[in-house]
Order: structure tokens, then C-alpha cells, then sequence
């Protein structure tokens, strides 16, 4: 079995300086296992679905062409699954919408937007968090160019083609993923999350930055905003959002097709399937 590279499919990795909350793999393991799409866009830039789809394509095919196995890995489901399955078929920018929805932005707010958003594509509205202005502008875009809620525009049901490609997927009790997670949130603030936070908004970064969404900084941004400053208070706060995100990662997962579950911890089931799988 050939050496493996791993692409990262987790859309907050990809930011620079947000080390600590997005639990980067450390200098050590980046030594002995290469990823790639770590540390490719500053806290204020964009990476849609489609960034990681393309990206992903031509990192997969320079691993492969260096005779060594790609191993996807993550992280954002929605990532994961417009890579399986192909983008969905939803409409391109247009100039004039855009910069319509732009300027009720500057001049009505988010609110109004959100509102527009909740009655015409409550499924988006949903999903959409309330301070990611990027894909809230973008869901009303949609809305007012073609009258269609952006959730109608569906990601195809099947693997598309390019890739030969084994799904896995790990899986834990509960009780036991709960745990893992509270105790990641405590290891994440003994290891100066808090000063990593300091640290971007001395370097300017903000509540609009596509960055600062991630679970691990917006608690922080929201916990400013709203005057509640102790650490105690963001810190349960944010193990409450990283558990309510696996609920529905672990949903989502069960959704690409041919996934295979195994235990997290059957560490040999998962070697046999994946060294029979390249053998095939």
C-alpha cells in the first residue's frame, strides 16, 4: 500500500491564524503526513464548496501522480459531499442582482435581508449562521434572480465521475463523542485559545470575516457583542455548538452514497477495508 497525503476537507482550516480552535495538526504530524488546503486564505477571504471541489481535484491528482494514496479528510460534510456527488446546478453571479443585494446590505442591514431570506427560503435561512453575510447575501441573490429558494438547486444524488472513491465513516456512542468533545474545548483553552482570539482582532479581524464564523471564535465575538465576556460562559458555549455541529455532521454523512460505517476505535477493520479496497 502506497504512502498517503491527506487533503483537509475542513473549511476553517484553511485560514491562517486560526490554529487552536480549529485543531490544526501540529508540526510533527505534518512532518511524518502531508496535507494540503491548510493555511490557503487569510480570515477575511471567501472558500465556497466550489474553492474546495477544484482545489481538492488538483491536489488528488498531484498526490496521485506522485504514486502515493489522496485520503480526503474531515470535517465540513457539505464539502465532502459536493466532492463526491458534483456542485450543485445553481445559477452564476449576476452583476445587477448582486449589487442590489450589496446595497440593501449597507442600507436596510442583515436583518432585513435575513427576514427577506426567512420568507421566500426558510430551509437556507436556517442553516445560513447569523453573522455569514457572505452566504446570506448570496441565498437572497439567488432567491431574487431566478424566484427559487437556493436549497432547491440540490447537489447530485450520485458519486460523479473523475475519482474512484471508498466513503468511510467513524462513528462513536454519544456519550462517548460528548466527552471527547468537552474535553477538546478544555485542552483548546489550556492551550491559549483565548490569546489566539486576542491576537486576530489586535490584527484586525472581525465579525465579517468569513473566518471568524468558526465555532471556537464567533462565541467569542458574540460573547463581546452581547457584554458577557467570562471565559467559563464561552467555553460551554462553544462545547454546546461543537456538539449541536456533530449531530449534524453524523446526519449529514449518512447521506453520501456507499458511505461505510465503522467504530472509531476498530482501527484494524478500517486498515483491512482500505488495503483491501487498493488491492480491488
Amino acid at each position: 500500500m502506497p504512502r498517503a497525503e491527506v487533503v483537509s476537507a475542513d473549511s476553517m482550516q484553511v485560514y491562517r491564524g486560526l490554529d487552536i480552535g480549529t485543531a490544526k495538526p501540529d508540526a510533527g504530524l505534518l512532518e511524518n503526513l502531508p496535507h494540503h488546503l491548510i493555511d490557503i486564505r487569510d480570515p477575511s477571504e471567501q472558500y465556497t464548496a466550489g474553492d474546495f471541489v477544484r482545489e481538492a481535484d488538483r491536489a488528488c491528482d498531484e498526490i496521485r501522480s506522485r504514486g502515493r494514496l489522496p485520503v480526503i479528510s474531515g470535517g465540513t460534510a457539505f464539502y465532502l459531499k459536493n466532492f463526491v456527488c458534483g456542485l450543485p446546478d445553481s445559477p452564476p453571479a449576476d452583476d445587477r442582482i448582486r449589487s442590489e443585494v450589496e446595497r440593501d446590505l449597507r442600507l436596510r442591514g442583515p436583518e432585513a435581508l435575513r427576514a427577506e431570506l426567512e420568507a421566500g427560503d426558510p430551509q437556507s435561512a436556517g442553516r445560513i449562521h447569523a453573522r455569514d453575510l457572505y452566504r446570506l447575501t448570496r441565498a437572497v441573490e439567488v432567491l431574487r434572480l431566478t424566484g427559487r429558494p437556493l436549497s432547491s438547486f440540490e447537489v447530485p444524488a450520485g458519486p460523479r465521475a473523475g475519482h474512484d472513491l471508498l466513503l468511510i465513516a467513524l462513528d462513536r456512542p454519544r456519550e462517548d463523542l460528548y466527552a471527547r468533545i468537552d474535553a477538546r474545548v478544555e485542552a483548546m483553552f489550556e492551550a491559549g485559545l483565548a490569546g489566539e482570539v486576542r491576537r486576530l482582532l489586535a490584527a484586525g479581524c472581525g465579525d465579517a470575516d468569513p473566518g471568524m464564523q468558526a465555532i471556537g471564535y464567533r462565541e467569542f465575538l458574540e460573547a463581546r457583542r452581547t457584554g458577557c465576556p467570562r471565559l467559563r460562559d464561552v467555553r460551554d458555549r462553544i462545547a454546546l455548538d461543537t456538539r449541536r455541529y456533530a449531530k449534524r455532521q453524523l446526519a449529514f454523512f449518512r447521506t453520501l452514497p456507499g458511505v461505510e460505517w465503522f467504530s472509531a476505535d476498530d482501527v484494524e477493520g478500517v486498515r483491512g477495508r482500505i488495503m483491501g479496497w487498493w488491492r480491488s
